[in-house]
């Protein structure tokens, strides 16, 4: 790795430390504010929890046929459909959170041990989407700047986590679906 692209790298550490602390608070902040408690007048946007069920199951597609592309050489594919992967999960972010804004949190109504695996999955998918974030802007920046090595080690680690996170996401939504109301 040459020079530029280590001073390069190291430019974009203080990016990925502030969005890596940045994005999970901010969440969590506006995760617990409902405007219309707030008194503003708007609508539920409760038609938005299956479009973004529906985004992270393409994520985890996009994921997957990323794999594959590098799997086979195709760089410039790869590229791309990872840049995809970054808009999908933007997108499902804004989504989640103008639905929790805007509506009632929704009550898990299962019972026995259903709902034990509903809490492990959803405990699990909210914490490794927490951690996988890091990892995944950590992971970008070594492929921009040409970091190949350091990109495939990471990378190993990334695509697994971000992958489980895009499929629990599906699966908690599967889960839940019956309850919203």
């Amino acid at each position: 790795m040459t020079q530029t692209n280590l001073k390069s790298e190291k430019k974009y550490n203080t990016w990925i430390l502030i969005l890596s602390i940045a994005i999970p608070v901010v969440v969590a902040i506006l995760f617990g504010v409902n405007l219309r408690e707030l008194g503003f007048d708007v609508e539920p946007l409760t038609f938005l929890p299956p479009i973004y069920a529906c985004i992270n199951a393409v994520t985890a597609l996009v994921l997957v046929s990323a794999f594959i592309a590098i799997q086979n050489k195709k760089i410039n594919l790869h590229k791309r459909l990872m840049q995809f992967a970054i808009l999908l999960s933007l997108a499902f972010l804004a989504m989640y959170v103008a639905y929790h804004m805007t509506s009632d949190s929704t009550k898990f109504g299962g019972e026995g041990i259903i709902r034990y695996i509903y809490f492990i999955i959803l405990i699990t998918h909210i914490l490794l989407s927490i951690v996988v974030i890091p990892f995944v802007l950590i992971t970008y920046v070594r492929g921009i700047t040409n970091n190949i090595e350091k990109h495939k080690k990471i990378a190993k680690i990334t695509f697994p986590l971000w992958l489980y996170v895009a499929v629990t996401g599906v699966v908690v939504y599967i889960m839940i679906s019956p309850y919203y109301a």
